[in-house]
C-alpha cells in the first residue's frame, strides 16, 4: 500500500479534474446529460485505482486533509454569496421543499428498514441504508454509527454505511443532470431572462471579462477566513449545548452573517457576495472536493452484505427518481427553477450538498441560470436537512426501541 500525502493528493485531484473536463468536452453524451466534470474524472480514476488493486494487489490511500478544507471553503463561499433578500425571495419555495424533504427522510428510512427486515437483518441496519448515509453523507455515517451500534445489533455497520454513502454520492451526481434535462425537454422549459441579476457563486454567467485582480483576491480571502472563524466559534458554541452541526454548516452560516452584517457595520467595505473572484473560489473548491471524494472510492470493499447493499441502493434510487419527478417537481410549480431544484435535490437526497450544487451548476451552464435554485438548495442541504435528519433518526430509534 502507498499513502499519498496532502500535496500529492491535490496533484492527483487536479489531474483527475482535468481528465473530467477533457472527457466531457470530447464525449457528447456526458455534456448532453449534464454529468459534472469531477464525477466523470473521479469515477474513471476510482475504477483505474481499483484495477491496480485487483491486478497488482496494490492499494492507494489518499489524504483527506485538503478535501475537508475545500468542503469548508465551498460552503463558506456559498454563505458569503447568500443575501437575506434572496432567502426571503425563495421563502415560499424553501418552505415547500422543506416540508416535502422532511417527509422523504421518513420515507427513506422506512424503505431501508423494510429491506433489512426482508433480509432478516436487524432493523437498525436498515437505517444505515436510509437517510444516515444518503441525506447526511460519509460524515453523518461516522457520527451515527456509534449510536446505531449502541441500540441495535448491526454488524459491519461502518462499512455498510460508508459504502452506501459512496454509491449514493455516485448516483446523486450521475442522475441529477439527466433528470433535469428530461424535465426541461418534456415541458419545454426555459430560464427566465429577468433573473440575470443574481448573486450566486456558481452556475451563473459572470460575463466574458470578469474583474479579478489583486485586491479582489485579498478581499475574498479575508471574508472567507473571517467567516470560517465565525463558523468555528458557532460550532464550539453548539457543542457546549449538545447540539452538533457539521463544521461546514456552521461556516456557511458564518458566511451568511458576514455577508449580511458587514454592509451595516462598515458601509464603505464592499462585501464579496457578487465577486467573480468568489465565484472562482467556489467553483474551484467544489470541483477539487468532488474529484478527491470520487477518486478515493473503493468499490471492492463490499463484504458479505453486498446483495443487501445493492438491493437497497437500487430501491432507494427508484424511489428518489419517482419522488423528484412526480412529487417535488410538481409541487414546486413545474417550471424551469423546479427542474433545476429537482436535479439538486436528487444530488442532496442521495449524496451530499456539493453534489447537488455540481448538478445544478452543470444544468444551468447549459440551459441558463436559476437563482432560486441556488438560493434554496444550499440552505436546505447544509442546514435544514442536517438538523431534520438528526431529529428524525432519533425519533425512529426511539420508536424501534
Amino acid at each position: 500500500m502507498i499513502e499519498l500525502d496532502s500535496r500529492q493528493t491535490i496533484i492527483v485531484a487536479i489531474l483527475v479534474l482535468f481528465l473530467g473536463k477533457f472527457l466531457n468536452k470530447r464525449i457528447n453524451i456526458l455534456r448532453r446529460y449534464n454529468i459534472p466534470e469531477p464525477v466523470t474524472g473521479g469515477l474513471l480514476a476510482s475504477l483505474f485505482f481499483g484495477l491496480i488493486f485487483f491486478v497488482f494487489d496494490f492499494d492507494i490511500k489518499f489524504s483527506t486533509h485538503y478535501r475537508d478544507i475545500l468542503l469548508i471553503i465551498f460552503f463558506t463561499a456559498i454563505g458569503l454569496s447568500t443575501e437575506f433578500r434572496s432567502i426571503i425571495k425563495g421563502g415560499k419555495t424553501l418552505l415547500i421543499i422543506t416540508v416535502f424533504a422532511i417527509v422523504y427522510i421518513f420515507i427513506q428510512n422506512s424503505i431501508g428498514i423494510a429491506i433489512a427486515q426482508l433480509f432478516h437483518f436487524d432493523q437498525g441496519l436498515g437505517m444505515l441504508v436510509g437517510s444516515i448515509p444518503l441525506q447526511g453523507g460519509h460524515g453523518n455515517v461516522v457520527s451515527f454509527v456509534p449510536v446505531i451500534d449502541q441500540h441495535f445489533n448491526a454488524p459491519n455497520s461502518m462499512e455498510i454505511g460508508m459504502i452506501m454513502a459512496t454509491f449514493g454520492l455516485i448516483i446523486g451526481g450521475v442522475l441529477g443532470g439527466p433528470v433535469a434535462k428530461y424535465l426541461i425537454k418534456k415541458h419545454q422549459l426555459k430560464s427566465n431572462d429577468s433573473e440575470e441579476d443574481t448573486n450566486i457563486t456558481i452556475g451563473a454567467k459572470h460575463g466574458e471579462n470578469p474583474t479579478i485582480d489583486y485586491s479582489s483576491i485579498l478581499i475574498v480571502t479575508l471574508m472567507l477566513f473571517i467567516s470560517i472563524g465565525v463558523g468555528i466559534y458557532l460550532h464550539k458554541l453548539l457543542d457546549q449545548i449538545n447540539f452538533t452541526l457539521p463544521l461546514f454548516a456552521t461556516c456557511m452560516l458564518g458566511g451568511v452573517l458576514i455577508a449580511n452584517l458587514i454592509p451595516y457595520i462598515v458601509p464603505k467595505l464592499k462585501c464579496a457576495s457578487k465577486s467573480p473572484t468568489l465565484a472562482i473560489a467556489s467553483e474551484l473548491s467544489l470541483g477539487l472536493f468532488l474529484a478527491m471524494a470520487m477518486m478515493a472510492l473503493k468499490f471492492w470493499e463490499i463484504g458479505e452484505e453486498s446483495v443487501f447493499i445493492i438491493v437497497s441502493i437500487l430501491v432507494q434510487t427508484i424511489f428518489i427518481l419517482i419522488f423528484s419527478v412526480f412529487v417535488m417537481f410538481r409541487v414546486l410549480g413545474k417550471d424551469y427553477g423546479a427542474a433545476v431544484i429537482s436535479a439538486g435535490y436528487i444530488g442532496s437526497a442521495m449524496g451530499a450538498t456539493p453534489t447537488a450544487m455540481a448538478n445544478m451548476a452543470a444544468v444551468t451552464k447549459t440551459h441558463g441560470p436559476s437563482p432560486i435554485a441556488f438560493a434554496v438548495i444550499p440552505i436546505l442541504g447544509a442546514f435544514i436537512i442536517q438538523v431534520s435528519n438528526a431529529f428524525v433518526i432519533n425519533i425512529i430509534i426511539m420508536i424501534l426501541n
